[in-house]
């Protein structure tokens, strides 16, 4: 529970940003007394993640509670979709649980439960409990619908990570826009031994579009107009394609392996020392402050707003995973009161704040302003509420995995040095027409 001095906080942050008021999220216990399905397992198929793995250690607690088993299944971010196209097409019932990344939605809506009617018994108001951009994940009708398939477990923003100490030698202030990126990374280059800003360009599972979209919105481009048509080959798309690629084809202030970085060898470069800068998910402020896994400590890395185009707003694409029950499960019963219980405030709030742990990720509002979680990670979770309020996310349509697929191919291609984005674009418009068609 929040105590005085934070429920003022929070009712005056919630004025400033149009949030919910606290009241809403004053509620007691949402488990069913006398512990009804006891003896019922529940199977959990999710993506690996730290928080996850978090939330299984505390499965005794959940146990003593109800008499519920609960036995997860962990899959590798990669091989995640495929699993649950199979899960979709096989009807099975092997798992209660699924894990789902926002933009997978569409095309596996029929994997999931409604519920509205158990939200409803349990007197759970998800409007009230977490931001719209995370929501828009886990409703039906393509983000819009009438019917909640699952509870957000799991949400980013992105942020530019930068090497405090590196800038404050320097005497540099962290960038504003791409464009002062790029200069802070030929100085960067300059003056030490590090690449200016990791990149990455590489396939895997589109990770090389997740900043390519805020060069397209930025630029007054985006990815489909109203009827659905591809449009990200317009003449501002083209110039955003350009301006992303450039940092690596032209500035060279990435590194040269950055044609074929996924997400994680971005990260791994700022954290081993040998870049200076990474627009990333948040989620990753764990990894590059964490012994076990980074040369850096927290006084070594900062943290700012993702870059912007000149005299434009800053965007950043958000991205969600929900967690939903099976719609073939024989056990729904018992996987509503696994995900009611598990996805209580305080549940995420206790993670944060628990020093063995270094997990800053919340979807809740109550726990993204909350004063001692944002004691604790400098006022990231702040921020990040203030960027929800605006956040953008892809067009949620069934289409998306092959329509991002090609998209993902087009980009590595370009930053592999093959063909010129005009002809590349024009192309890849040309055939995400027939995916939409399809």
């Amino acid at each position: 529970m929040m105590n005085i001095r934070e429920l003022m906080q929070w009712s005056a942050a919630a004025a400033t940003l149009g949030l919910p008021s606290l009241s809403a999220f004053a509620q007691s216990s949402v488990l069913k007394p006398g512990k009804p399905y006891a003896g019922q397992t529940v199977n959990v198929l999710t993506v690996v993640a730290p928080q996850f793995a978090a939330h299984e250690a505390r499965l005794a607690e959940f146990e003593a509670q109800t008499g519920i088993k609960v036995k997860y299944q962990y899959v590798p971010f990669a091989n995640t979709r495929e699993k649950l196209t199979a899960e979709l097409v096989a009807k099975t019932d092997q798992y209660d649980v699924l894990s789902v990344m926002d933009i997978w939605g569409p095309s596996l809506y029929n994997l999931f439960e409604p519920l509205n009617g158990r939200l409803a018994e349990k007197k759970i108001d998800m409007a009230s409990r977490y931001p719209t951009a995370h929501l828009r994940a886990a409703r039906d009708g393509f983000g819009n619908g009438p019917n909640y398939l699952g509870f957000p477990i799991r949400g980013h923003v992105q942020l530019l990570f930068y090497r405090k100490d590196v800038f404050a030698k320097l005497g540099m202030k962290p960038p504003e826009t791409w464009d002062q990126m790029v200069e802070a990374g030929r100085v960067i280059q300059d003056k030490t031994d590090m690449s200016g800003v990791a990149m990455y360009y590489g396939k895997t599972g589109g990770q090389n579009l997740m900043i390519w979209m805020n060069y397209l919105w930025g630029m007054g481009g985006d990815l489909i107009d109203a009827q659905g048509n591809p449009i990200f080959n317009s003449p501002q798309g083209i110039a955003a394609t350009q301006a992303y690629l450039d940092v690596l084809l032209k500035h060279k202030v990435a590194p040269a392996a950055s044609a074929a970085f996924n997400e994680t060898d971005a990260v791994n470069s700022v954290a081993q020392g040998k870049s200076a800068m990474v627009p990333v998910w948040w989620w990753r402020y764990a990894g590059l402050t964490d012994p076990k896994t980074s040369t850096l400590n927290r006084d070594q890395v900062g943290f700012v707003a993702l870059p912007s185009m000149p005299g434009k707003d800053n965007t950043t694409y958000t991205n969600s995973w929900f967690y939903g029950i099976n719609r073939n499960s024989k056990q729904k019963d018992a996987a509503m009161e696994y995900l009611s219980w598990l996805t209580q405030p305080a549940i995420e709030r206790d993670l944060l704040l628990d020093t063995t742990k270094n997990e800053v990720v919340a979807v809740q509002t109550a726990n993204l302003m909350d004063a001692a979680v944002n004691d604790r990670f400098g006022g990231m979770h702040r921020a990040g509420a203030q960027a929800l309020k605006g956040a953008r996310g892809v067009p949620l349509f069934p289409q998306w995995p092959q329509f991002s697929d090609l998209l993902e191919a087009t980009i590595n291609e370009l930053a592999s040095g093959q063909g010129d984005v005009k002809t590349a674009l024009d192309n890849a418009a040309s055939r995400a027409r027939r995916i939409m068609r399809s």
